[in-house]
C-alpha cells in the first residue's frame, strides 16, 4: 500500500496524528534538557534563539535529505512557491517558535505541552470565519471543548501553582496562535505546493533566519553533556517526521478533524516531563486515566461522520 493509500485510511490517520503527536510530546521536555545541556540560562535570549535555528535548520535539511531519498529525486519546490515559504517560515517557525522557545525558559517544561493544544481553537476559527474554509458547526465545538476538559483535568489542581507570566505563559499562547494560523495556511498552500516540500524548506528558511539573527546578538551554543548534540538531532527529527506527518494529514482532511488530534499532546508531555524531567507534583494518574478518556471522546465526536438528511 502507498503513503497516500495508507494516509488515506482511518488506520494510517490515526497513527499519523497519534505519532506526529507523541514526538510533539517529547519536544518540550528534551529542550529543557537542552538548556541544561547546552548552559542555556533563560534570560539569555539570543542563545535561546540560536539552539531553535540550529535545531529547525538540520530538520530542514533531514527531511529534505528523507524525502529526496523516498522520492529518487530532489525535494525542490516548484517556481513561484517562494511566497508561500517565506509565509510560513515566517509564522510556523520564526515567529512560533521565538515565542515558545522564549516562553519555554520562563515555563516549566509541562506548561508548554498543556498550552499548545489550544492553537486547535485559533485554527478552527481562522479557517472557519476567515478563509471560509469549512464550518465550524456544533459537534466540532463540543468535542473541543470536551477534549480541552481532559487537558484541564491533567493539568490543573484546581490552580495554576506559581502564578503565570507574560514571558512564560504569555509567550507560549502566542505560539499556539501563531501555529494555529499556520496549519490554516499549509491547508490553503497544499493545494499548489507538496507538503514536504513546504514543511522542509520552510524549516530551513526559517531556521537559517533564527540562526543568524541568534549570532548576530551574540547567542552562543556551549555543550556542557556529551548528550548535547544527540538531543539536538533528535529535536531535528521530531520537527521532520512530525510536521511531514501533520502537513500531509492537514492536506487530505479538514483542519478541525486534523487538529482535534492535538489534545493528545499535553498528556504525552506531562507524562514525559515527569518522567525526564521530575515533574512529578503534575502527573496523577487518575486524572491522566480521566484525561486519555476525555480526549478519545474529544477525538470520536469530531471524527463521527454527520448523518445523512
Amino acid at each position: 500500500m502507498s503513503r497516500t493509500e495508507t494516509l488515506s485510511t482511518t488506520g494510517g490517520m490515526l497513527a499519523a496524528a497519534v505519532t506526529a503527536n507523541l514526538l510533539w510530546g517529547s519536544a518540550s521536555p528534551a529542550i529543557k534538557l537542552g538548556y541544561r545541556f547546552f548552559a542555556i540560562a533563560a534570560e539569555d535570549t539570543m542563545s535561546v534563539i540560536l539552539f531553535a535555528g540550529v535545531r529547525f535548520t538540520l530538520a530542514g535539511l533531514l527531511t529534505i535529505l528523507l524525502g529526496s531519498l523516498l522520492r529518487r529525486r530532489i525535494l525542490l519546490p516548484k517556481r513561484g512557491s517562494g511566497g508561500m515559504i517565506l509565509a510560513l517560515a515566517m509564522m510556523q517557525t520564526v515567529i512560533q517558535y521565538a515565542f515558545f522557545y522564549i516562553g519555554l525558559s520562563h515555563a516549566p517544561a509541562s506548561m508548554g505541552s498543556i498550552i499548545s493544544p489550544t492553537s486547535t481553537f485559533f485554527a478552527l476559527l481562522i479557517a472557519a470565519l476567515v478563509f471560509r474554509q469549512e464550518k465550524l458547526t456544533a459537534k466540532k465545538l463540543l468535542g473541543c471543548l470536551i477534549g480541552f476538559a481532559g487537558v484541564l483535568a491533567v493539568s490543573l489542581n484546581g490552580r495554576l501553582e506559581g502564578g503565570v507570566s507574560l514571558e512564560g505563559e504569555g509567550f507560549l499562547v502566542l505560539a499556539a496562535a501563531s501555529y494555529g494560523c499556520a496549519s490554516v495556511l499549509i491547508k490553503r498552500f497544499s493545494v499548489r505546493e507538496d507538503p514536504v516540500v513546504l514543511s522542509a524548506w520552510q524549516f530551513v528558511l526559517g531556521g537559517g533566519l533564527m540562526t543568524a539573527a541568534g549570532l548576530l546578538g551574540g547567542g552562543k551554543l556551549h555543550a556542557v553533556s556529551a548528550a548535547a548534540w544527540p538531543l539536538m538531532i533528535y529535536l531535528a527529527l521530531v520537527s521532520a517526521v512530525a510536521y511531514t506527518l501533520w502537513s500531509l494529514l492537514l492536506q487530505r482532511y479538514p483542519v478541525s478533524r486534523v487538529a482535534v488530534f492535538s489534545f493528545l499532546n499535553p498528556v504525552f508531555g506531562v507524562v514525559l516531563s515527569a518522567l525526564l524531567l521530575g515533574e512529578a507534583r503534575v502527573l496523577d494518574l487518575p486524572r491522566c486515566l480521566l484525561a486519555m478518556v476525555l480526549v478519545c471522546l474529544g477525538v470520536w465526536i469530531v471524527n463521527r461522520p454527520e448523518k445523512q438528511a
